[in-house]
């Protein structure tokens, strides 16, 4: 026998589910937020369960003014009555409202979310309210669904999650662009003979920063566990005020013990292939609306600036096609030889071998040249981290980075070094402390054994997924140069 409370909770409904009922219900009850208001009648009425509003329909002739007065954009509510076959066109059903409850008021003349188009960067400005608009919501639930999508790959083949430090003193980069993490007071810091800094007084003993990767940690661990995957926050203190470039942003970074290059490349694709799909299939209305903003902003695009491709035939694009395997010797060739090379088309031109490659010249080979998505391979060892497997060559290392459409590098990785000696040599010729690195090492000498991984940037995986241009608008409070507002 129900309890009174339980048969509440039992009668409380998400918009989602009355919108997909395949019945009309009696003595329901829905809460959430009133996105417009017509005619002293007609509450089109959102919680975020999903993009559609649901229409609940008041009996304005036997509600007070007052009450009436109080249902504007943005208000909080919870709405009893029935579930009917609605009569307008548009929707199925509809909410008759027998009772209503104003939650919490929201004020007409100063709510900045009212429904007419506002430009990314004032939304930007109130990203503690942007996502109650469809545009966000959208992009957010797809978020919340890939990052699902992201652990029931690794969980269903057997990966351990693996929750590596935020405060560390290494840089798995070698980049030095980190944020130092320190209790010492900036008036009064304590300083050496030398008038260094005095990190020994220091909370950690030793100078500290937020991590840039949790790769080198979760290298240990697939050690030992044979394959482990990190998820979590990472920073980088570079200052690149772009629409690519986060100060913080959230990392997927597998590693696998015994697995060559070639398998680190088949593992890639494959989850990148199994996240999209699950996406696809879970989050149908909110790429439909996604796809159909990206049409209309590509509509006030010159021609030659416009994607080839709408979204969804993007992330198709992606889910059946094989990745060509590519050397990066293989991919200088064909861009040295290329039209927008020879025609000096192409901002950073390409003259010999070693060249970095950019944006441009990626996707050109994704787009242009190849026209799926493409996986380079053995890079130079000059414009790779030190832990790289060096190949026999003595110049060229095991790494690999996977390119996409519209947006160039998305996965970035690599066989690691394995072999003591050749990794002490590829730290002292760069300069990296071996003492302080000495964990790392160690995994070396006690039972060494090939090993890959790879790191993705969330964030570009959700930006690729919505078709979103600016990265800003993928995470929720977005962190970047001369930026930490909410």
């Amino acid at each position: 026998m129900y309890t009174e409370k339980v048969m509440k909770m039992k009668n409380n409904k998400k918009v989602k589910d009355l919108l997909n009922a395949t019945t009309t219900l009696n003595d329901i009850t829905v809460k959430g937020w009133v996105r417009t208001f017509r005619n002293n009648q007609f509450i089109a009425l959102n919680d975020g369960s999903t993009i559609h509003n649901i229409q609940c329909v008041v009996d304005f002739e036997n509600t007070s003014e007052t009450v009436l007065k109080r249902i504007t954009t943005g208000a909080a509510l919870s709405i009893s009555g029935n579930l009917v076959e609605s009569k307008g066109a548009g929707q199925k059903y509809e909410v008759q409202v027998l009772q209503l409850e104003i939650l919490g008021d929201s004020d007409a003349e100063k709510y900045p979310m009212q429904p007419k188009k506002h430009s990314l960067e004032f939304l930007r400005e109130n990203a503690h309210l942007r996502v109650r608009t469809n545009a966000f919501g959208a992009i957010m639930r797809v978020r919340s669904t890939l990052s699902f999508a992201v652990h029931q790959y690794f969980q269903e083949r057997g990966f351990f999650y693996v929750n590596t430090p935020i405060i560390t003193g290494s840089d798995a980069e070698g980049a030095g662009e980190m944020f130092k993490v320190t209790a010492l007071p900036f008036d009064k810091t304590p300083r050496t003979e030398e008038g260094k800094v005095n990190y020994k007084e220091d909370f950690f003993g030793k100078e500290t920063n937020l991590t840039v990767s949790g790769q080198l940690e979760a290298e240990t661990y697939a050690m030992a566990l044979g394959q482990v995957y990190t998820f979590g926050p990472t920073f980088r203190a570079e200052n690149s005020n772009t629409s690519r470039h986060l100060a913080e942003f959230w990392m997927i970074e597998p590693e696998v013990a015994f697995n060559d290059l070639d398998a680190n490349m088949d593992l890639a694709e494959d989850f990148i292939k199994y996240v999209i799909k699950y996406t696809v299939e879970k989050c149908a209305d909110d790429l439909k609306f996604l796809e159909t903003r990206l049409l209309e902003e590509e509509k006030s695009k010159p021609q030659n600036e416009r994607s080839e491709m709408s979204l969804m035939e993007k992330l198709n694009f992606v889910m059946e096609n094989n990745f060509k395997r590519v050397t990066y010797t293989e991919a200088i060739d064909i861009l040295r030889n290329s039209k927008p090379n020879k025609n000096k088309k192409f901002q950073y031109l390409i003259d010999e071998w070693g060249a970095d490659l950019q944006s441009e010249h990626e996707r050109f080979l994704v787009e242009k040249h190849f026209k799926c998505p493409v996986i380079l391979f053995d890079y130079p060892a000059k414009i790779k981290a030190f832990y790289m497997r060096l190949n026999e060559d003595g110049k060229t290392v095991r790494a690999m980075d996977i390119l996409f459409p519209g947006i160039g590098e998305i996965v970035g990785g690599s066989q690691r070094e394995e072999r003591y000696d050749v990794l002490v040599e590829k730290m002292k010729a760069l300069g990296i402390d071996e003492e302080e690195l000495w964990w790392y090492l160690d995994t070396r000498k006690f039972g060494t054994a090939v090993h890959s991984g790879f790191g993705l940037g969330f964030e570009r995986l959700v930006l690729f997924v919505t078709g979103m241009t600016n990265i800003r608008d993928v995470i929720p409070f977005p962190r970047t140069p001369q930026n930490a507002e909410f």
